[in-house]
């Protein structure tokens, strides 16, 4: 909402001194957030005069028509002598009054002006638009002509209101009253604690049964319908500057003198308001339901199928407009033409001033995608009582600038209501903002928002017809405590029980993080939202259990309708988004919550709100919710390491992803066994399954490896892209979190090295196993130290693995015969399950 500040003083006495930020700043400790203050003209430097056009030369042999004007501006150039102007602009005639910016002026923007010679003649000055004055769209896209009775040489800048400044307002849903510049003065004088002199108070005639017929047959989508008629507008009648003025500093664009002063009213009153071609209404005016199938073109010139909710106007003829949102285009106010002289232009019209129900209107105006002034009024409350004072403002200004006569009858429709009334504590603010206000402050401050006040310790409220937000004590608490100052608030900080820390669950997502950040990797956050259509990119089985979604009834995205089942796809997403800006050598992890679907679906109990729910409540509603277990996920591309000085460097490979998983295994304290698999994304030759042992079970809880290539090209994403992705709860669940020390011995170590000679499809895993069992417990750690393939030296299909084993006992120094021996059993264990023989 844009409040200009000449327009609110007209209701405010405010302090000469004030300026739009002083205004602001108090506007916003009120609880309106006023985003910006516009200073219109504060560039505009004078002189800036009416002038006369006196003749029009035209001037031949240019791509454009351009003209030479004689111009009287009077004694405004210090001589009295005509000024001699180019123009291009063709919307003025010889006598015509226009807005003369003189040599020595600076117009908005900068734009400094100066005699200068152009097309052949020396221009002194310029013939101003509403464009080049700042002022925005007037509807003439050309020069400004101005009334004939307009003095030559009076200051355009005072007569045009050109230095202004204009609030602009972020007005939130519940404040529809605020959507007027009576609500924002009302908010002002409070702030201020200033009188407000109230538009709408005025005297306002009774309805009668001489009124224009109207018929409601829908009281519950229109309360309150009020009709009244002015003829005998003048066809020449034009809108006076100042109302055009004020339209187009809030934003509006002047129209006609009928259909502006209905804007003008209903930004001054907030009631919005529509004015019919009386002789093309015919009949009796009806507000209904729309029949479904009926149509009607409204003024934009748009033909709309109605719904059968819709709240439509009606003549006999049928739909005529769409209530609160657009009129039809079957009654619009017509014209005048000066070229026809004056035929069909409007001469008489029929006010319309109604409330419709703000939920009807605001579905009405998503369905046609046709938002209005009027139905963002609507949709957030306008006050039902204004209805008539807002026609009696409209027949007023009608008749005083058109020269109409109003008819003395009037119509009202009203439905049956009485005023809202809340019962409220006393207290009740002191105990929602924890500061004592008193009896007296509370009082004051409901009866300056305009409600009725009775009662001593409990307080009966009437709530103003402007507010219909207000609807119980809490919504009274907060107006006492915005209007006191939320600055005035202290500031207590929450005092939290001894002993309370982080959980175990969070410290353990905690060491991970950190873990994986120390190991390279970059944290990415992504949305838990994705297509069903990535399951397909990644390649899973039709089957699979990662494809049972769960679906949001209402998304942020028609294309992202499901909840992830996995990390993947956004992690992926992220990898590709930075490698197509450039940053090829990447390493990315996330923690994050995955959602699974139950067999039976429940629906959620709504929780109460006066009380903390109960264990069983709660139990109750995480049943109905989606398991979601916490997963943990790594995506690789690029180089590992960088090349240098110090090296070649070397590129990203599956052995990264495999070594994300155990160091995520070892910071949760859990045994990872890490063997050959195959699924969905992952190459099939390059794939690691990642298991634990629960309950004495073997359980598959992720995979790491390289990614498939089929998937990276589906995908976008770069060759040899690795990933990795792990259940973090079932690690917590099998995970000893319990810190160990390092035992330190006195004794030596033996070290053995092995070198065993497989089939080249035996796992490297397997044969440690086997080495790990066969050398039992003097065995303190084993290494694979190298990987060798040569089919001359070893055999087609052969493969050397060389281990690097560590001895020692606790109590003694081992012997060599005692390390040979533990090193020929592990040999013979190995030989004998997987076929390994000594290389050599």
């Amino acid at each position: 909402m844009r409040v200009p500040l000449s327009w609110l003083r007209e209701y405010v006495d405010l302090p000469a001194t004030e300026t739009g930020r002083d205004v602001q700043a108090k506007l916003i400790s009120a609880g309106l957030e006023v985003e910006t203050v516009e200073h219109l003209g504060a560039d505009l430097k004078g002189p800036l005069v009416v002038g006369q056009v006196l003749t029009i030369e035209e001037l031949e042999g240019f791509k454009k028509p351009i003209r030479f004007c004689t111009v009287d501006v009077g004694r405004a150039n210090g001589t009295g002598e005509p000024q001699e102007i180019v123009c291009g602009a063709r919307n003025f005639s010889v006598g015509d009054k226009v807005v003369v910016v003189l040599p020595g002026a600076t117009l908005p923007g900068g734009f400094s002006i100066s005699a200068r010679k152009t097309y052949g003649k020396v221009s002194h000055g310029m013939i101003c638009s509403s464009d080049e004055l700042g002022m925005g769209d007037d509807g003439s896209h050309g020069i400004i002509v101005l009334p004939p009775e307009t003095e030559v040489g009076k200051d355009a800048v005072e007569l045009l209101e050109l230095v202004d400044e204009v609030l602009d307002i972020a007005v939130t849903a519940n404040r529809g009253d605020c959507l007027s510049i009576r609500g924002v003065a009302r908010e002002t004088a409070i702030a201020y604690g200033l009188p407000l002199r109230d538009p709408a108070l005025l005297d306002v005639p009774g309805p009668n049964a001489f009124g224009y017929p109207v018929k409601v047959s829908d009281p519950a989508g229109c309360d309150r319908f009020t009709a009244r008629t002015v003829t005998g507008l003048s066809p020449e009648a034009r809108s006076p500057i100042w109302l055009q003025r004020r339209l187009q500093k809030v934003g509006m664009r002047p129209i006609s003198l009928a259909v502006d002063v209905t804007n003008y009213v209903m930004m001054e009153l907030g009631q919005p308001l529509h004015a019919y071609d009386r002789h093309q209404v015919q009949g009796a005016i009806g507000v209904r339901r729309a029949q479904e199938g009926e149509k009607i073109v409204t003024l934009d010139g748009v033909e709309r199928k109605l719904h059968a909710e819709d709240l439509v106007i009606t003549d006999d003829r049928g739909p005529i407009g769409l209530a609160g949102v657009m009129g039809g285009a079957d009654t619009e106010i017509a014209d005048h033409d000066p070229s026809e002289e004056g035929a069909g232009a409007t001469t008489d019209v029929i006010i319309e001033a109604a409330h419709f129900d703000q939920v009807s209107v605001a579905r009405t105006a998503r369905r046609h995608k046709l938002s209005s002034e009027a139905s963002r009024r609507f949709e957030r409350g306008v006050d039902p009582q204004a209805a008539a004072a807002a026609a009696q403002r409209t027949v007023d200004l009608l008749v005083l600038l058109a020269g109409g006569t109003a008819e003395a009858g009037v119509t009202e429709v009203v439905a049956p209501g009485a005023p809202h009334t809340v019962t409220m504590a006393a207290d009740h603010p002191d105990k929602v903002a924890g500061v004592t206000y008193g009896r007296e402050t509370v009082v004051r401050r409901l009866q300056e928002v305009g409600c009725d006040v009775y009662g001593q310790d409990e307080l009966i409220v009437t709530v103003p017809s402007w507010r219909p937000d207000l609807t119980d004590p809490n919504d009274l608490a907060e107006e006492v405590i915005r209007l006191e100052g939320y600055e005035n608030l202290p500031s207590t900080l929450p005092r939290p029980p001894a002993g309370r820390g982080l959980t175990a669950r969070q410290r353990l997502h905690r060491r991970i993080g950190r873990a994986l950040a120390g190991a390279g990797y970059v944290e990415a956050l992504n949305y838990p939202f994705v297509s069903e259509q990535v399951f397909d990119q990644l390649g899973l089985e039709a089957d699979d259990p990662a494809r049972r979604v769960v679906k949001l009834v209402n998304p942020l995205s028609d294309e992202e309708p499901a909840l992830r089942t996995s990390l993947l796809p956004g992690l992926l997403a992220a990898l590709r988004r930075n490698d197509g800006r450039g940053s090829h050598d990447l390493a990315l992890f996330e923690t994050g919550l995955v959602f699974q679907p139950r067999d039976a679906a429940r629906v959620a109990a709504n929780l109460p709100v006066d009380r903390r729910p109960s264990p069983d409540d709660i139990a109750a509603l995480n049943a109905a919710l989606p398991d979601q277990p916490r997963h943990v996920a790594v995506v690789l591309a690029g180089a590992r390491e960088q090349a240098g000085w110090w090296g070649k460097g070397r590129p990203a490979d599956w052995a990264d992803a495999v070594e994300a998983a155990r160091t995520v295994a070892r910071e949760a304290g859990a045994g990872l066994g890490i063997r050959k698999g195959q699924y969905g994304p992952w190459h099939p030759g390059r794939c690691a399954e990642l298991t634990v042992t629960v309950d004495g079970a073997e359980r598959v809880v992720g995979h790491a490896g390289e990614l498939h290539p089929r998937v990276l090209k589906t995908l976008g994403l770069p060759a040899r892209s690795c990933a990795m992705e792990l259940d973090l709860d079932v690690l917590e669940r099998v995970g000893d979190t319990v810190p160990q020390a390092p035992s330190i011995s006195t004794f030596p170590v033996a070290t053995q090295d092995v070198a065993l000679v497989v089939d080249a499809y035996v796992p490297a895993a397997d044969v440690e196993a086997a080495l790990r069992e066969g050398a039992g417990e003097l065995l303190e750690s084993i290494r694979l130290f190298d990987v060798y393939e040569n089919a001359e030296q070893l055999g087609e299909g052969r493969k050397s693995l060389a281990y690097a084993l560590r001895f020692r006992a606790n109590d003694r120094t081992l012997t060599v015969d005692e390390a040979s021996a533990a090193r020929e059993a592990a040999v013979a264990l190995a030989t004998d399950r997987t076929g390994a023989v000594l290389r050599g």
